[in-house]
């Protein structure tokens, strides 16, 4: 692949929120999540792994799970006197934090812990940093693959929207419903399916407001 056909790829990216009835294979699954394990991480520790959900009453089980949450984080702000904030958080963010519904594939994103040979022989031991830090070392490399992953779906025809919404919401019950181990962070979630549309290109910061060169 030269340059300008990768370039391609990754601008005509987009998330896409709604999906054809067509199913996702088994085997475009596991060609997504090939790539996505070929992100690099620190110290190659792999701190990532994948859960594909296609079952349909499973994702709305989900969907529901994110909605009660949002009804009764938006009760207790009424109770505070934040009545406004509160309907808003279900009617504006609501939709838009549970736009994974009516996807084929529900693609749970998971964070697990750093292990190194370097953390075990070095860090740990000379107490290099605190442990949240090592929490933190296994969601940059998650979030890695998660990009190839959706790069990797976009390239075979497929659409993907990843959400961080129902982790912000409804993490501790989606965790007991799939029964997820402890030490595995939800780092967060991916809708996957073939795109009835694709949303037009959004405005991007200029480069020289990103980015500083020095010599």
């Amino acid at each position: 692949m030269n340059y300008e056909d990768f370039k391609t790829i990754v601008l005509e990216r987009r998330s896409v929120r709604k999906f054809t009835e067509e199913t996702v294979s088994d085997h475009d699954i596991r060609e997504i999540i090939d790539c996505a394990r070929y992100a690099p991480s620190d110290t190659n520790s792999q701190t990532w792994q994948f859960i594909a959900i296609r079952n349909k009453e499973k994702i709305k089980h989900i969907e529901q799970l994110t909605w009660d949450q949002l009804h009764r984080i938006s009760a207790e702000a009424e109770q505070k006197g934040l009545s406004r904030e509160g309907r808003l958080l279900v009617k504006s963010f609501g939709p838009y934090a549970t736009a994974f519904s009516d996807a084929p594939v529900l693609i749970i994103c998971l964070a697990t812990p750093y292990e190194s040979k370097f953390r075990e022989r070095i860090f740990d031991p000379i107490q290099l940093v605190e442990d949240h830090v090592w929490a933190e070392e296994g969601i940059k490399s998650s979030c890695l693959a998660s990009q190839n992953l959706m790069l990797a779906a976009h390239a075979r025809g497929l659409g993907t929207c990843p959400m961080t919404g129902p982790v912000l919401l409804a993490q501790d019950q989606i965790r007991d419903y799939l029964s997820i181990p402890a030490e595995s962070q939800i780092n967060m979630v991916i809708a996957l399916g073939h795109p009835q549309e694709r949303p037009g290109k959004l405005a991007r910061k200029e480069i020289d407001e990103i980015l500083q060169i020095i010599d």
